[in-house]
């Protein structure tokens, strides 16, 4: 654990859950694994975009070129363009590790009719005054 409370969960620590989850023995899990983590890393590389729905969104951006000072000599520095790897939180991991609610799904209308609501009263333009002689 580190100091400030943290636990660290390393991959070593993962295959070993995980076989103990299916079956299967440490040296599959590792490279499964390990095959997974690869093919994400070709997958960004080659600027695409990978989707595991309900888990999260892993994407490149580029990051443009700009002009930064060093917060110490406060000179003035050039900062090269480069690419980034941008992760968006799914709805369910959300959920779990940010308390928050699950987003409701949209449900699309099953009639292709509109819905007429009918319009509310104009708005009186005059303000209304309290009932009560309070001079609160």
């Amino acid at each position: 654990m580190s100091s400030d409370g943290i636990h660290t969960t390393t991959k070593k620590e993962l295959v070993s859950r995980i076989a103990d989850q299916t079956g299967q023995t440490k040296v599959v899990v590792k490279q499964i694994l390990q095959a997974f983590l690869d093919e994400i890393v070709v997958e960004l590389a080659q600027g695409n975009r990978l989707e595991f729905r309900e888990f999260g969104v892993f994407e490149v951006k580029e990051r443009r070129a700009r002009r930064a000072q060093n917060p110490r000599t406060l000179e003035k520095v050039d900062v090269p363009a480069k690419r980034i790897v941008k992760f968006k939180v799914g709805r369910e991991m959300r959920a779990k590790v940010c308390d928050e609610p699950a987003p409701k799904k949209r449900v699309e209308a099953k009639s292709s009719t509109k819905e007429v609501r009918p319009e509310p009263p104009p708005a009186s333009k005059q303000p209304q005054r309290p009932t009560n002689n309070s001079p609160f």
